[in-house]
């Protein structure tokens, strides 16, 4: 079977793959470029990071059976398309977990201690030492709230705990009181959590349903001294309603790793907006992450490629 590795990897990826994938059943070819990708027409397993698939590119690989997803998120995938075609989206849900959650914690306290404005304050010369004492704050004793909590939440709440934070979630899903008590974990609906957190992160998928949950509504809920973290997907967030409360300071802060029109422009609004946080979709990226996460997929694909159970399918709902 031929699997095509598509988009941009971390270093040593390739390499690791070759070694894990027996020869026996598949070969691999490198795909990089986006020329490369619109000429792919014969692979039966995509692994997919940073590139999208389209309708036209499932309807392009007729032998297509299997899309593998690197990392949590799917949302670059047709997977209506891919299911009608009877073809499985998997992704690799936990994988990255502990990367996404250190940028949640990074982002925390960026926006906290004001770490990017103090920056360049320094290198102007300037000694902000007392300027920003009045919206400097600790994860101490704070309310974080979480809204979505698999893997990546879970991870963000064991790490403010650590701080001395206590912790709120809201899911659709809730979890079993067991659980929850085990966790240190307590359970709100959605405008309960607004309201009372001082830190609200987001972790949830973008779907027709989270797609610009967090809107003027819901950010008039929160405290003039919340801040809202994004690690999630740039959508999850009506980015006009967030811009206004920042500049009507209804809130805070906003640390965001991920935004709505990506990659970014020299003129998006977001760039201008007072007291946020950018960093451009790094959660999941870093050198080391790959001994988590090609173990995840390669153990899938190797199972696919065997006629075993393919685990993590997101399209199972469309799959005829």
């Amino acid at each position: 079977m031929k699997i095509a590795l598509i988009g941009i990897f971390p270093s040593g990826t390739y390499e690791m793959f070759d070694e894990m994938i027996p020869k026996d059943l598949f070969e691999i070819e490198i795909i990089d470029t986006q020329e490369k990708y619109e000429a792919l027409t014969d692979a039966e397993i995509m692994v997919l990071r940073l590139f999208k698939i389209t309708k036209a590119d499932i309807e392009r690989n007729q032998n297509l059976k299997l899309i593998q997803k690197w990392g949590a998120g799917y949302d670059t995938v047709d997977i209506e398309a891919a299911g009608k075609q009877g073809v499985y989206v998997a992704n690799s849900p936990g994988a990255n977990a502990y990367a996404v959650s250190e940028i949640a914690i990074l982002q925390i306290l960026a926006v906290y201690r004001n770490l990017i404005i103090q920056d360049e304050a320094m290198r102007k010369g300037e000694w902000t030492k007392t300027v920003y004492v009045d919206r400097s704050y600790c994860i101490l004793n704070k309310v974080v709230g979480l809204v979505g909590c698999g893997n990546i939440g879970k991870d963000v709440a064991k790490r403010v705990q650590a701080f001395g934070a206590t912790v709120q979630y809201y899911d659709m899903y809730r979890m079993s009181q067991e659980e929850e008590a085990k966790l240190g974990m307590t359970y709100v609906e959605m405008d309960e959590l607004f309201k009372t957190s001082d830190i609200i992160s987001l972790h949830l998928p973008l779907n027709e349903h989270t797609k610009h949950i967090v809107n003027r509504d819901k950010l008039a809920l929160m405290k003039n001294t919340a801040i809202i973290i994004n690690t999630s997907r740039g959508g999850i967030i009506k980015e006009d309603d967030l811009i206004e409360a920042l500049e009507k300071n209804q809130i805070l802060g906003a640390g965001l790793d991920c935004i709505e029109n990506e990659p970014v422009q020299a003129s998006d609004p977001i760039l201008s907006a007072p007291n946020v946080t950018l960093t451009p979709h790094i959660g999941g990226t870093s050198a080391d992450l790959l001994v988590h996460m090609v173990p995840l997929m390669v153990n899938n694909i190797i199972a696919f490629g065997r006629g075993n159970e393919v685990n993590y399918v997101v399209n199972k709902q469309y799959l005829k």
